[in-house]
C-alpha cells in the first residue's frame, strides 16, 4: 500500500461525488474510469483499513454497461453498509457470523432503488459491527475496521467501513446507518461529514416500517456538506407502507446547505442526557468547538432543556434488547433463533435482557421514547419562536449544523494511512464555485 503510485484518473480524490458527477456531464471523464480509480484505491488502500469487506466490482461495471439514469450522482461510485440496505442478488452478512451464509436479496430496498436512480455505481459492501450494535467497528466475522488517520486507532461505528472508506479516500461519500450514533461517531473518528437524518425522513421499505423502534434512519458519510445536502434530496421522501414520515422541506437540501449564512444562536450542554460524568479531553474538543463558533461571529450559550433523564437510557436498552431478540430470529434459511455462541457476547446479552422484558414494558418504552422526542420538539419550537433571525433562517441553520458536524474532524492537518507525502489540506475542486475557498485539513 505504502509507496504505490495510483494510475487512472489523477484528479479522483480532489473532487467530492457532485463534483465528479459534474465532471461525468461535461464529457471529461466516463463512469468507468470513475469506477476503476475507486476500486484502485480500494485495492491499495483497504488492506491498513479494513473498510470494505464485499467487494462488487463486477456488479458496477455491469452497471455502467447496461446504462446509468440522468440523476444528481450520474457515474460516481457508492458503497453500502452490509447491513439494512438489501441489493437484489447480493447477500447481507449483517456483521454476523451466523448471518454469514444468508442467501442473496430478492430485491432492492427502495432506499437503494431510489440511490440507484440518482446514477450511484455500487460496486461492494463496508464493515458493520454486528448487528450495528456497538459504537466500534470490529466485528468476529470480518475483523476490526481501522481509522484512515491512525491506524493504531479505531474507526468508530457501526458504520466503521463506511467512514473509514471515504476518510482513506478511496470514494467520496458512502451508505450509512445511524440509530444512537452509528453515523457521526465514526464520521467524527475518521474525520468526515456525518448526519444523521430526521426519523421518517428516509424510507426503509420494503423490508420494515422502522428500524429500532423509530431510534434508526439510513443515509450516508460524505467528503462534504453539499454532498450530504444533496443526497438527502435523492433519497428522501415516504416509502410504502410507512407507518410515519418526516414532512417535506419548504425547499431543497442542497439550496438550504449554499444559502446566505449569517449570524446564527446556538446552544451547547455539557452534560450528558443520562447526567454521566463527561471526560474532561471531550469536554476541551467542546471548548474549543465554543470558541470557534464564536470567532465565526456566532452567538453561542449555554443551555440544558430539561428532560426525563433517568428514562433515557432504560428506555434505550428496553427497545435495543427486543428488536435483538427479534432480529436473531430472522434468518431466511436457518429455522431458528440463534444461540449462545453463534452470536458476539455483546449480542447476546442485549438479547438476553428482552427475557425480562413484558409486552406493555415495550409499548411504554416506546411511548417515552416520543415524549422524549417531543420534549426536544418543544424546546425547539419555543426557541424558534423567540428567536429574532428572519424566514431564512431555517436554511442556515441546517447548512451551518450540516457544517459544524465535519468542522471538528475535518479542520486537521492529518494524513490518511499509507499516503508517503507529509500532511498536507485536502483542496476539493467545486466546479460551482471554483476552488474551495478555505481548505479542509
Amino acid at each position: 500500500m505504502r509507496g504505490k503510485t495510483l494510475k487512472g484518473f489523477s484528479d479522483f480524490e480532489q473532487y467530492d461525488a457532485l463534483g465528479l458527477a459534474d465532471l461525468v456531464k461535461q464529457g471529461k471523464v466516463s463512469p468507468a474510469e470513475l469506477l476503476e480509480a475507486a476500486i484502485e484505491r480500494v485495492e491499495a488502500r483497504n488492506g491498513a483499513v479494513n473498510a470494505v469487506t464485499m467487494k462488487l466490482y463486477d456488479y458496477g461495471r455491469k452497471a455502467i454497461a447496461d446504462g446509468l439514469p440522468a440523476g444528481p450522482f450520474t457515474g460516481v461510485p457508492y458503497l453500502l453498509k452490509d447491513l439494512g440496505a438489501y441489493l437484489a442478488g447480493v447477500k447481507m452478512t449483517r456483521g454476523s457470523k451466523f448471518f454469514a451464509d444468508t442467501p442473496p436479496a430478492t430485491f432492492d430496498t427502495e432506499h437503494v432503488k431510489r440511490l440507484k436512480k440518482a446514477g450511484l455505481v455500487i460496486f461492494g459492501r463496508t464493515n458493520t459491527c454486528e448487528l450495528g450494535l456497538s459504537l466500534t467497528c470490529e466485528p468476529q466475522l470480518h475483523g476490526a475496521t481501522k481509522s484512515p488517520w491512525d491506524v493504531t486507532r479505531i474507526s468508530g461505528g457501526s458504520s466503521g467501513g463506511a467512514a473509514a472508506s471515504v476518510g482513506a479516500r478511496m470514494l467520496p461519500m458512502a451508505h450509512a446507518s445511524d440509530g444512537f450514533g452509528s453515523i457521526r461517531a465514526p464520521a467524527a473518528c475518521c474525520g468526515v461529514v456525518g448526519l444523521k437524518p430526521t426519523r421518517g425522513r428516509n424510507t426503509f421499505a420494503p423490508a420494515t416500517g422502522e428500524g429500532l423502534g423509530g431510534c434508526s434512519t439510513e443515509h450516508a458519510v460524505t467528503l462534504s456538506v453539499r454532498d450530504t445536502a444533496a443526497l438527502l434530496d435523492a433519497t428522501a421522501g415516504a416509502g410504502p407502507g410507512d407507518p410515519y414520515t418526516a414532512p417535506p422541506p419548504p425547499r431543497p437540501f442542497l439550496t438550504e446547505a449554499q444559502a446566505e449564512r449569517k449570524q446564527l444562536r446556538i446552544a451547547y450542554t455539557t452534560v450528558a442526557p443520562n447526567g454521566a460524568p463527561v471526560d474532561t479531553e471531550y469536554l476541551k474538543a467542546l471548548a474549543e468547538t465554543v470558541v470557534f463558533c464564536k470567532d465565526l461571529g456566532h452567538e453561542v450559550v449555554e443551555a440544558d432543556p430539561e428532560i426525563d433523564r433517568a428514562d433515557v437510557v432504560p428506555t434505550f436498552l428496553t427497545l435495543a434488547a427486543v428488536n435483538t431478540m427479534v432480529n436473531l430470529g430472522t434468518h431466511p434459511t436457518a429455522g431458528r433463533t440463534a444461540r449462545k455462541g453463534e452470536v458476539e457476547n455483546v449480542t447476546w446479552g442485549t438479547a438476553q435482557r428482552s427475557e425480562k422484558i413484558t409486552s406493555a414494558d415495550y409499548v411504554r418504552a416506546t411511548q417515552t421514547m416520543h415524549r422524549l422526542l417531543d420534549t426536544g420538539a418543544r424546546h425547539a419550537a419555543a426557541q424558534a419562536r423567540l428567536d429574532r433571525h428572519d424566514a431564512g433562517r431555517r436554511g442556515r441553520v441546517l447548512a451551518s449544523r450540516l457544517h459544524l458536524l465535519a468542522l471538528h474532524r475535518l479542520v486537521q492537518s492529518h494524513r490518511p494511512a499509507g499516503a508517503d507525502a507529509p500532511a498536507r489540506p485536502l483542496r476539493l475542486r467545486l466546479p460551482d464555485r471554483g476552488p474551495a475557498r478555505r481548505p479542509l485539513r
